[in-house]
């Protein structure tokens, strides 16, 4: 297992736009020796024909992105993991910032500062929100890109299985061995979710739900609000 390269693992289903976009952007990592996995959940849109050579392995599994970021886990072939969503960009100076920061420390583990893809006062503020509570709180979250070292990720259990705020359990674990490293590069991300469910609406019902799991609602239970509402905005794909 090396050491200093990445595996950048994608969790998918029905994602074949995103991926349209995302993977030629991953092609030249690819050359630099990094490993990219999709884990699909059964997608149906063409996700996996146009994957296939764009990829360096395929994997299947059953729907939950904690389950299939698992499985990428799992069949890694280098240390350092990077769990991508399949409508994220990374910046130029991205890997070059995160390999740097994962050299200092084996509990080095963290996220990008995140950019929304629309332009506009309200997504600019959107994301200075989320990177600055990141900051403070020491939680990131799967949108952000999270990063970690394979021994670590494996010694705090890995992603429950739990069908929401997977991401932010795993943060609460990793968090007890070192906060994470909040790089300045920035993951660009699709606006989708506020777009189609609104703003406010948006913030409210994340905010809501982030504050029952905090007070020890369970997340199966959370998962039972939440995509009902994202699915009555025909964003039933949308991130957690």
């Amino acid at each position: 297992m090396s050491e200093n390269k990445i595996t950048i693992i994608i969790p998918v289903l029905n994602d074949v736009d995103a991926l349209k976009i995302l993977l030629p952007q991953l092609q030249p990592c690819r050359e630099q020796g990094h490993e990219l996995l999709v884990i699909d959940a059964g997608s149906s849109d063409g996700s996996i024909p146009f994957s296939r050579n764009l990829v360096d392995r395929i994997l299947m599994t059953g729907v939950g992105r904690g389950r299939q970021m698992n499985l990428g886990a799992e069949n890694a072939s280098h240390s350092i993991l990077l769990f991508l969503h399949a409508d994220s960009r990374i910046s130029e100076n991205g890997f070059e910032q995160l390999l740097a920061a994962m050299s200092e420390s084996e509990n080095h583990w963290g996220r990008f500062d995140v950019q929304l893809d629309q332009a506009g006062f309200s997504y600019s503020v959107i994301a200075t929100m989320m990177n600055l509570r990141s900051r403070l709180s020491g939680v990131a979250t799967g949108d952000q890109g999270m990063f970690v070292r394979s021994r670590l990720f494996h010694r705090v259990g890995g992603f429950q299985p739990i069908s929401l705020m997977e991401d932010i359990a795993l943060s609460k674990a990793l968090r007890k061995h070192h906060r994470p490293v909040c790089l300045s590069s920035k993951l660009i991300t699709s606006a989708r979710r506020w777009e189609q469910q609104g703003i406010v609406k948006t913030i409210f019902l994340m905010w809501t739900l982030r504050l029952a799991y905090f007070l020890g609602a369970h997340p199966d239970k959370l998962a039972e609000i939440y995509y009902p509402a994202v699915a009555d905005n025909g964003n039933g794909g949308a991130d957690n």
